[in-house]
């Protein structure tokens, strides 16, 4: 019982990338110059592979195993999604040194047996690494049919909006 109250926040952290996935998802089908080839199709399923991973890695009470498999195919499938020039470009860019090397240092943490340690730092670079991209996926969320009404609501939209417009995505 202890021991899974001590993996919700980690949760959060695991949803958060599925809702990144997600919207990464929706915003290709939007996109009418984007051609959806093989290469892309692959690449989003392992995003969507690594995440599960990383999902039942936390689950099962931070089985280094599963989260280092799942943090692998994360980040392969992101590098074939966007491809491996913008996948550089983004982690190598000056703002994002802080994402990328708190992210990266996680990634070893939880490949030499650190599990817990590990998730901790790759959230926190999570978080700085895609903090552009936040008030673009709460308008996002906003329009979801049924779970919009929730992020339309004032004393949301009033946190949302003080967030809106800091950092421009990628």
């Amino acid at each position: 019982m202890f021991r899974s109250v001590q993996t919700l926040p980690y949760l959060h952290f695991v949803l958060l990338q599925a809702l990144v996935l997600l919207f990464a998802v929706s915003l290709l089908d939007k996109m009418v110059s984007f051609e959806m080839n093989d290469l892309k199709k692959i690449g989003l399923g392992l995003t969507g592979f690594g995440i599960f991973f990383s999902f039942l890695g936390i689950i099962f009470v931070f089985d280094k195993g599963l989260i280092a498999m799942g943090n692998i195919l994360f980040l392969s499938g992101l590098g074939l999604t966007i491809g491996l020039k913008s996948t550089m470009q983004f982690f190598t860019k000056p703002k994002n040194y802080k994402g990328t090397i708190s992210f990266g240092a996680g990634f070893f943490l939880v490949l030499i047996g650190w599990p817990f340690f590990g998730m901790l730092l790759e959230a926190y670079g999570f978080i700085v690494l895609f903090s552009g991209f936040w008030p673009t996926l709460a308008v996002f969320l906003q329009r979801i049919p049924i779970i919009g009404w929730f992020f339309q609501q004032p004393f949301v939209t009033s946190f949302l909006d003080r967030y809106r417009g800091k950092r421009v995505p990628v």
